[in-house]
């Protein structure tokens, strides 16, 4: 009777025990898209840095504008083999064609199947980019699912969605189409509004896993922009390529903090059907309006994030090099203010960027425009033939 009552009782605590027990969500997995048009060899450390840290790659493959016609991006084969991520081939189909001719377009992603299967690529799927308007829906859900049928079935096609489609009931049949979806909640209101707010990405996501049945990806921010006056008042947006353009540029730049929080929300209570997040863009190190990819993997790990900027001296017979190097995961703006502590000095002078004020005693610069040091870098500030410099009577004024 003992080992009866005995046997009931560790079996009821089985029971409690298995009503009670959480079920947690898969990891959000990790991408990131690719979006060079012409590949350098700046690829290759950027490649190899970020393989640790984001699962697949979703790379600019071809583009269509109206009047310019296709154009192939000059991807580097060797550096996507050597990699061996998964790749999904991305085609942007700009906005403002007037239709999608669906044998020409099709032809033209089939093409580029073919020549990066050829090249030993580990393609894992295509990927159509096109800011079609809500009016738009039903002819694009019908090339979707013409190209849908033009591809071989083992080849994913997913989409990237804008969270303006949310207000047409046209949604769900366009989701049917496509494996996946990839949500825009960057970039995608107007700019003088900003280039990112995460409540109003939080709101979307939990908006699409309400119509979607199928995974979906958040297309997240990892850039800045610049905005320039115009004649008629809409701004112009200045990204990778400088504009020559005069004007006010009123810099706008992805928040790391933000996105950090944005991404440890998500992983600890997702959306449903939401499979992972994608950052745009990879950077290189030559990109000035993405952040670096020490801060960009850092977000992605949710790792505490700060800046740790630090003087720099370098002395050769009484000539000084000044400079300040970030040794933190977060990319910093230059500092207002850099006072050094001197004697001595019968010679001083600020670099690009900064200005000097010189007392016998104190060296002060003062920046003069905004601008970044990258996680890990550093930028020369001025330099100085003193006597001496008390490196421990000087200060960084963020």
């Amino acid at each position: 009777m003992v080992f009866f009552t005995r046997s009931i009782a560790l079996l009821l605590a089985l029971v409690l025990t298995a009503g009670c027990e959480r079920h947690d969500a898969p990891p959000l997995d990790q991408q990131l898209y690719v979006w060079q048009r012409q590949w350098t060899p700046a690829h290759d450390a950027a490649l190899r840095d970020s393989r640790a840290d984001f699962s697949t790659l979703r790379v600019l493959a071809l583009q269509a504008f109206p009047n310019a016609g296709w154009s192939r991006a000059r991807i580097d084969p060797v550096l996507l083999r050597r990699d061996g991520r998964p790749v999904i081939a991305v085609v942007r189909l700009d906005g403002q064609l007037k239709a999608l001719d669906q044998e020409e377009v099709t032809a033209q992603i089939r093409q580029v199947i073919s020549d990066w299967q050829g090249q030993g690529l580990n393609l894992a799927g295509v990927e159509i980019d096109h800011d079609a308007g809500n009016a738009r829906l039903p002819s694009y859900r019908e090339f979707l699912a013409h190209l849908r049928e033009a591809l071989p079935t083992s080849l994913p096609l997913s989409i990237t969605a804008l969270p303006s489609w949310l207000d047409s009931r046209e949604l769900p049949a366009l989701l049917s189409t496509v494996d996946s979806s990839v949500l825009q909640v960057h970039a995608v209101s107007d700019p003088r509004r900003g280039l990112f707010d995460a409540d109003q990405a939080r709101q979307w996501a939990k908006a699409w896993s309400r119509v979607t049945t199928k995974p979906f990806y958040l297309a997240l921010p990892a850039y800045g922009v610049a905005l320039l006056p115009s004649a008629d008042g809409a701004p112009v947006v200045e990204s990778e390529v400088t504009l020559e353009r005069e004007g006010l540029r009123r810099e706008l730049l992805a928040d790391p903090q933000s996105l950090r929080t944005l991404g440890t929300e998500l992983r600890a209570d997702p959306p449903e059907h939401l499979a992972g997040l994608i950052w745009f863009r990879l950077p290189l190190a030559n990109d000035r309006r993405a952040w670096s990819l020490t801060t960009l993997r850092a977000v992605a790990r949710a790792d505490v994030l700060d800046s740790q900027l630090t003087l720099q001296l370098s002395a050769d017979n009484g000539l000084y090099d000044i400079g300040i190097s970030n040794q933190g995961n977060l990319d910093s703006a230059w500092p207002e203010r850099l006072t050094l502590a001197v004697s001595g000095c019968d010679g001083a002078d600020a670099l690009a960027g900064y200005a000097l004020q010189q007392r016998p005693d104190l060296l002060t610069f003062t920046r003069l425009r905004d601008g970044r040091i990258p996680a890990g870098g550093q930028r020369a500030i001025g330099w100085a033939r003193c006597a001496h410099i008390d490196q421990g009577g000087s200060n960084v004024h963020p």
